[in-house]
């Protein structure tokens, strides 16, 4: 069995993050999408939260669990005995800072390949930080992000005003 990870802060998870886990699903026998729980980056949802929007997201993928992590996502990875980490791209940007990554990663986990997956064009301006940016304003992010994601942005957002 084939085990993969794909993890990232998601907060909140975007069409685009679903369209890399729906590739990444097919391609491998498991996947697991990591939540990254970081107390040291400012987030707008709680993990448990995010895992939610994800949770439901997924729930009709049945090789598809979402698990919330802490540490290297790396050391997550062989935890879980994966060997492959994907990771989507949007942008050549995207690339610059990722091969840094999978240098260190091979450095650490040389049993662990990282898997590179170009997000559909039609979510690659798509990033969390803009959909929160245009959500706080009242922007229409209702084709980016799952319904019940732009619900939650939008109760966040008024609740804050």
């Amino acid at each position: 069995m084939i085990l993969a990870v794909y993890a990232g802060t998601f907060d909140p998870v975007t069409k685009g993050h679903i369209d890399i886990v729906e590739r990444a699903a097919a391609m491998f026998d498991r996947l697991v999408v990591g939540v990254f729980d970081t107390p040291s980056k400012t987030v707008l949802f709680s993990t448990e939260e995010r895992m939610r929007f994800l949770q439901r997201t997924v729930q009709k993928s049945s090789n598809v669990e979402v698990r919330s992590y802490g540490g290297l996502t790396v050391d997550f990875a062989h935890e879980l005995g994966a060997t492959a980490m994907v990771r989507g791209l949007r942008s050549i940007t995207d690339l610059d800072y990722e091969a840094a990554m999978v240098m260190m990663n091979r450095r650490l986990r040389p049993n662990i390949d990282t898997i590179f997956l170009y997000t559909s064009l039609e979510y690659q301006f798509v990033s969390s930080s803009l959909i929160k940016e245009v959500a706080r304003y009242g922007g229409d992010i209702k084709d980016l992000v799952p319904q019940h994601v732009a619900a939650a942005l939008k109760e966040k957002y008024l609740i804050a005003q």
